[in-house]
């Protein structure tokens, strides 16, 4: 049975980043759990992840990214993208199904498994079923809402993808980095 759950939402906005998540996961077409979290924090706070997918998948990939931390020094993008080597490359963790947004206060990432590492342009990033909705309200109101947070913009992209996704729900977790 396939397991379906998420929407990631990360926005940088003035010199602020927010990342978030639902928490549901859903296993067919059953809720499976309303509360996962999905937002992890790193390095003391400076770097924080959100992860789609496979659950056990996810935390693999969250361990082998830390690892790259500590390996290069804390540098997030050279992390990233010693992580996106080996997940393509490595026989065992490209049978993961799993993607993640890291971040820290300059940059958000998006990780997968096909070996990209993507930063996206417009300093928004979104990952999970719930994606595509998530992603076309954070763009809207970072044009058009400029004086909402970062936070903000994050819950209320969640929220839209909450309204529509039936993978994702209102049971948010939203950590920033300033």
């Amino acid at each position: 049975m396939k397991v379906r759950s998420t929407t990631v939402c990360a926005v940088i906005h003035n010199g602020k980043v927010a990342i978030g998540a639902d928490g549901q996961a859903t296993m067919g077409n059953t809720v499976a759990k309303n509360n996962v979290k999905k937002i992890r924090s790193l390095r003391n706070g400076t770097i924080v992840t959100g992860f789609a997918g496979s659950t056990a998948d996810a935390f693999t990939l969250l361990e082998r990214f830390e690892e790259k931390l500590n390996t290069y020094g804390g540098n997030m993008k050279r992390g990233a993208i010693e992580l996106a080597k080996d997940w393509r490359t490595d026989r065992y963790l490209r049978k993961l199904e799993a993607m993640m947004i890291v971040a820290d206060k300059e940059e958000v990432l998006i990780i997968s498994g096909t070996g990209d590492v993507l930063e996206p342009e417009n300093g928004v990033a979104t990952i999970g079923s719930g994606s595509n909705y998530a992603l076309a309200s954070a763009l809207s109101l970072k044009k058009h809402a400029e004086h909402l947070t970062a936070e903000e913009m994050v819950r209320e992209s969640l929220t839209v993808a909450a309204d529509i996704c039936i993978y994702t729900n209102h049971n948010f977790v939203i950590q920033t980095v300033e």
